[in-house]
């Protein structure tokens, strides 16, 4: 756990030389949506705001992951794209998927893994790389689940790792790993044991990455500014305070208190604040600078993420594996995401953003911003959709114009959709492709990154 200490220029569209220009023609193209999509339907990256990123985060990038400007900005739309295309892969190939992940400097080569070889071609179709294995990613986490059920803090961190498909299961002490399979009756050939140094603490410690005080002691950090209904406030991690604990800004004014938090299980919370504070759709870059939020799509494993806390700033990694289950002292959080990205004291309940897309509020982790590290956030869309909590973004879509009626449907802005969700819009019907929450502007037959009609 790190807790102790609460705080957008665009740039021009990377419109040529997609490295996953093969990707994008065997699916809904940038310029080209699927068909059935609406005439105007964006492409993944005008959709998620990947081309707007701000400088500060471009900046930090070229930091932390060694790249250019431009290649920081070609990633982040490679990314979007890819995300997009993995997804519908998902969809169409069902229970043989057996997970995506991108590599390279820029993200532009895209792998999505199956267990049917009848599936190669259709992926291959697509411009991605294909995988033939042996384990189904459902299989897999199935398995982790009964691990998880069973773990202490002797094998304190279980995930699937898509590239190596396999259950990776870490120990601290000797033997924890096998006896935790024995127990379980999970079979070992699914599970691979590595020996860690791996103490993951919670990160102990309105503006995504500004500290903020607890009643009581402790300092945190803001994760992503929200509201629900007229009141405003923000995300953060549960391990930072229990529902009626009051807080304070990073000026030490009176802010508001937590109204929910659970940890361990998960590590989720938020916080309502007073008349005196407004939540704002921005997190703190580098330098203090704003970078915009706009929207909460999840990104895939091998995809950058950057994190604001208070404590060590701005900083930069990948996503290593998403649903990942990690045992602290105080006991076992689970589905949260493992990264490349450093934090310590006081940057717990941050911001973890990709592009503008808001990712989750860190958690715990190991190491430090010096000698470098793993952390674990949990991820922003189970805290909107369990608080019924509204994010915070830029710019908005003006809605239908004078005579134009709404289409209908049970599609609604503000609703948290999970991966295979369906939905009604406009007399037809929907899939969720990648888990979000809606807003105006991404109806779905505009945002085919996002839907598949069926």
């Amino acid at each position: 756990m790190l807790r102790r200490h609460a705080r957008a220029a665009c740039t021009a569209l990377v419109a040529a030389g997609m490295v996953l220009a093969g990707l994008q023609a065997g699916s809904a193209t940038a310029a080209q949506p699927s068909p059935g999509t609406a005439p105007g339907a964006q492409s993944a990256a005008r959709a998620l705001g990947a081309a707007e990123a701000s400088p500060e985060l471009l900046a930090a990038m070229g930091r932390d992951l060694g790249l250019t400007r431009a290649e920081a900005e070609r990633r982040l739309v490679n990314e979007a794209e890819a995300g997009a295309a993995a997804a519908r892969l998902r969809d169409r190939i069902g229970g043989s998927f057996a997970g995506a992940w991108v590599e390279g400097a820029e993200s532009g080569s895209l792998t999505v893994a199956t267990t049917r070889a009848a599936d190669l071609d259709a992926i291959r179709a697509a411009g991605a790389t294909a995988r033939l294995v042996r384990h189904d990613l459902a299989s897999l986490e199935r398995a982790k689940a009964a691990l998880d059920r069973a773990a202490d803090a002797d094998a304190p961190v279980r995930y699937v790792d898509v590239r190596a498909n396999a259950l990776v299961v870490e120990e601290v002490r000797a033997g924890a790993g096998a006896r935790l399979a024995a127990a379980t009756g999970v079979p070992r050939e699914l599970v691979r044991v590595e020996r860690s140094a791996e103490a993951p603490r919670p990160l102990y410690d309105l503006r995504g990455g500004d500290a903020y005080y607890m009643g009581g002691g402790g300092r945190c950090s803001v994760g992503f500014p929200v509201t629900r209904g007229t009141t405003q406030g923000f995300a953060t991690a549960g391990h930072c305070g229990r529902a009626g604990q009051t807080t304070s800004g990073y000026n030490q004014v009176a802010q508001g208190s937590f109204q929910a938090s659970v940890f361990p299980g998960n590590d989720m919370a938020w916080v309502a604040a007073n008349s005196s504070w407004t939540a704002t759709p921005y997190v703190k870059g580098a330098g203090g600078a704003n970078v915009q939020v706009t929207g909460s799509v999840l990104q895939p494993v091998g995809a950058s993420v950057c994190r604001s806390g208070s404590t060590t700033g701005w900083h930069c990694g990948t996503i290593q594996q998403h649903n990942t289950s990690v045992t602290y002292p105080e006991g076992t959080i689970s589905g949260v995401t493992r990264t490349t990205v450093c934090a310590e004291p006081g940057d717990s309940g941050g911001s973890y953003i990709s592009g503008s897309q808001a990712q989750g509020v860190t958690s715990g982790g190991s190491g430090n911003c010096s000698s470098g590290g793993t952390t674990y956030f949990q991820p922003l869309n189970p805290i909107l959709s369990n608080y019924g909590l509204t994010l915070k973004t830029t710019g908005t879509d003006p809605g239908p114009g004078p005579g134009e009626p709404e289409p209908g449907g049970t599609w609604k802005a503000g609703t948290v959709y999970a991966a295979g969700a369906t939905v009604t819009y406009g007399g037809s019907t929907y899939r969720c492709l990648q888990g979000h929450q809606a807003q105006t502007g991404w109806e779905p037959p505009n945002v085919p990154a996002l839907w598949q009609r069926v």
